[in-house]
């Protein structure tokens, strides 16, 4: 079903819908059944794009990081709109305006931009952590971490994060765009391998056995990420220096 109704969307409306439909809740990947209902929507055209664009923000992000912020502020913008949008029947016409005002804005406010995002980045992982360990320690254990309260892990992840940025600038820019490209590359790359009929039911029931599997396959790569990003010499990355 949901296969065919992307088949009748235009590739644009197919993003716009898919991408706001699986980042609807901060504990997203740590919902596997309906992740992977999203995933089989994504098309696979944009699935190649997320898996290849992610990876350069995960691996490069700290290099190129104005562009980056820039472009993940235009990118929040832009699904942000459409999701209000959507409530006044004028979902690309506010998506492009507020695309373009965030962008336009987190130029000259880099620094704060940047706290901004990675605030927002330690609230994704605590969000899923919480909710993704709450769920595993639920169903082996006789213990019950009401599952619901992932908003916990977000509010310490975003104040953790969100303070980092105004002490080592550095590392906040590492995180943000480590996990941002991840993120990205790891649904892309999931939303590819789910595409092909022989892989599908394997696929997918290796990544709803449990809550944690796909926050692992995000914080991995994060994780490795930020350590490859972290050996990158400051001479680099000028920019990003000077602005610490």
């Amino acid at each position: 079903m949901v296969s065919i109704l992307a088949a009748n969307q235009s590739p644009l409306q197919n993003l716009f819908d898919t991408v706001t439909a699986m980042f609807s809740r901060p504990d997203t990947l740590a919902q596997p059944e309906a992740l992977v209902e999203h995933l089989q929507a994504l098309s696979v055209v944009w699935a190649v794009v997320f898996l290849i664009v992610g990876l350069m923000c995960m691996l490069n992000g700290y290099r190129f990081y104005r562009f980056a912020t820039v472009a993940i502020a235009l990118l929040i913008g832009l699904f942000a709109g459409y999701w209000v949008g959507q409530q006044i029947q004028a979902p690309f016409i506010v998506a492009g305006c507020l695309g373009l005002l965030l962008g336009a804005l987190a130029f000259p406010l880099m620094k704060f931009a940047v706290a901004i995002f990675g605030g927002i980045a330690g609230a994704f992982i605590g969000a899923n952590l919480w909710a993704g360990i709450a769920s595993a320690a639920n169903k082996s254990t006789s213990t019950e971490i009401p599952v619901d309260a992932y908003w916990i892990g977000a509010l310490v992840g975003l104040m953790l994060c969100g303070m980092l940025a105004f002490i080592l600038f550095k590392l906040s820019v590492v995180l943000f765009t480590s996990v941002s490209g991840a993120t990205i590359a790891v649904l892309g790359g999931l939303a590819l391998l789910l595409s092909f009929d022989p892989w599908h039911d394997t696929i997918k029931s290796g990544l709803t056995a449990s809550q944690l599997v796909v926050p692992l396959l995000v914080f991995v790569p994060a994780v490795i990420g930020l350590i490859l990003q972290e050996s990158w010499p400051d001479s680099q990355a000028a920019p990003a220096a000077k602005a610490a």
